[in-house]
């Protein structure tokens, strides 16, 4: 069966490795163009390109798969199967028409929930306890399509977005793989997802949407420093310069609700706590602007900051 793969980032990348590894024929990747990455903003291949040039595929980076042009280059590739996995564009009914095999997704939640582009960051932000990945059939919708297989990951109590993404990342191309003779041996179940399903949006995530805002609980702001580690990060202010926070956990404090939210309640012995809008959080592992990340103990040395500061 010849297999055209549309994916752009790591998570897509290993989707590719398993395929290849399994045996299927890969006529095609189609990844998004390269962007500027690093301190350098340097041009550089993206993992999915680098991944597919590795093992010797073809390579397609279209700006918008809907052109034309693009189109004709998709349907020389001669698929049976599209696989997609985070490729960032939406797929027009031209394109999901084209293979006999139809067009799947690999989607890192358990649908319905957390449609959209950042499902494995807002399963954090929410508190949830576990997650999953799908593999569904896609349509005009977005992530939308009948599912045909899913499993279900536990979200750990110290998970960050990036270990999260690692894992999910390893069972979907497992499970992928797993479901592909279904679809060619006829026995693939497609569940229709509730038409009329009150689903969570998993929002694409944004640099700003790391910025803490103090007035929230301390629970809300520690998922949101595992939530987005390693990026966008969490952060807040400190004498003008990004103090970005890495780890961090809520503490009991006979101090926490005495003073404004924001307000640094203590810092001694290596630690540093600060007052939230209910609760306290205590700082672990931050990274000042400009220099690198290091335990707070460490920070604390090398910077002069009092109790009662506000971060601003």
């Amino acid at each position: 069966m010849k297999v055209v793969f549309m994916g752009t980032p790591d998570f897509a990348a290993g989707t590719l490795a398993a395929l290849a590894d399994a045996g299927c024929q890969v006529t095609g990747v189609v990844t998004q163009p390269d962007k500027p990455r690093g301190r350098r903003k340097e041009i550089t291949p993206g993992p999915v390109r680098a991944e597919a040039e590795k093992r010797g595929f073809l390579v397609y980076q279209p700006k918008k798969v809907r052109d034309p042009e693009a189109l004709e280059v998709i349907r020389r590739m001669e698929p049976d199967l599209i696989v997609v996995a985070a490729f960032g564009q939406i797929l027009p009914k031209e394109l999901l028409d084209l293979p006999r095999y139809g067009c799947i997704n690999v989607h890192a939640s358990l649908l319905p929930a957390y449609r959209g582009a950042a499902p494995i960051q807002h399963a954090i932000l929410d508190g949830l306890i576990e997650t999953g990945v799908t593999i569904m059939r896609m349509d005009e919708g977005l992530d939308t399509g009948d599912m045909i297989a899913w499993e279900t990951c536990p979200i750990r109590e110290d998970e960050t977005g990036g270990s999260l993404f690692d894992r999910l990342a390893e069972l979907g191309a497992d499970l992928l793989v797993r479901t592909i003779p279904t679809l060619v041996d006829g026995t693939a179940v497609y569940t229709p997802q509730p038409k009329d399903s009150t689903t969570s949006y998993a929002a694409m995530i944004k640099k700003e949407d790391g910025k803490v805002d103090w007035t929230r609980t301390a629970r809300e702001i520690e998922r949101q420093v595992r939530a987005f580690n390693p990026w966008p990060s969490a952060y807040t202010t400190l004498d003008g310069k990004i103090l970005k926070i890495w780890q961090a956990h809520i503490e009991d404090l006979p101090e926490g609700g005495k003073a404004p939210a924001g307000t640094i309640l203590k810092r001694e012995n290596g630690r540093l706590w600060i007052q939230t809008g209910e609760g306290v959080l205590a700082l672990d592992q931050v990274q000042l602007e400009g220099k690198k990340r290091m335990a707070v103990g460490d920070f604390l040395r090398g910077c002069r900051i009092q109790n009662g500061a506000l971060p601003s």
